[in-house]
């Protein structure tokens, strides 16, 4: 069909009247009406039918606003905290001991042997299951991460990023800044 010829069926539809057994219009008024139909502007307001579909579609698009925006309880989902800090700031949070803190070091197990920060647990970054490993951990817990001097915990944080965990705290310079600014860590 060409474009002419579509023009004209659309003038066509545009212009017929759909009538129904008893000669009313059907469909929306205004849409399909006679051609010598007097336009009045706001008259399909007074449709009943037309009035119930803007309730519904009102309804609807409340019902997903609210959903949106309450979450479950009318609680909103706590925001991520993910940052990199001094080894004093990371003492200070161990110190403070939040419930739940798990202090991460991934490095590998004869790094670990070496000396490592109190209770921390070992997850070797180079292991072949690593982040099968890491994907086991409580998304919810708070986390300090570290490694020898921040290569393997920064490309790590942002892993744990990714995976949706909401409190991780990386210690900036690994554990070779800890040990310069005089903080404690167990050795052998």
């Amino acid at each position: 069909m060409s474009l002419l010829g579509a023009a004209s069926a659309l003038r066509r539809i545009a212009q017929s009247a759909h009538l129904d057994r008893m000669g009313r219009t059907l469909g929306l008024p205004g849409l399909c009406r006679p051609p010598d139909a007097a336009i009045v502007p706001g008259a399909f307001l007074q449709e009943e039918s037309v009035r119930t579909s803007l309730v519904v579609v009102l309804v609807v698009v409340l019902g997903v606003l609210a959903a949106a925006c309450g979450g479950e309880g009318g609680t909103a989902a706590p925001a991520a905290v993910i940052e990199t800090v001094s080894p004093a700031d990371a003492a200070a949070l161990i110190d403070s001991a939040p419930p739940g803190l798990v202090v991460l070091d991934v490095r590998t197990p004869d790094e670990f042997g070496t000396g490592h920060l109190a209770g921390a647990v070992n997850l070797d970054y180079y292991a072949a299951d690593f982040g099968d490993r890491l994907a086991a951990f409580d998304r919810l817990a708070p986390y300090v991460i570290y490694c020898r001097t921040g290569n393997r915990s920064g490309e790590v944080r942002e892993m744990m990023r990714g995976m949706g965990f909401l409190g991780v705290t990386e210690i900036g310079g690994g554990i070779v800044a800890w040990a310069e600014a005089g903080l404690p860590f167990e050795t052998p």
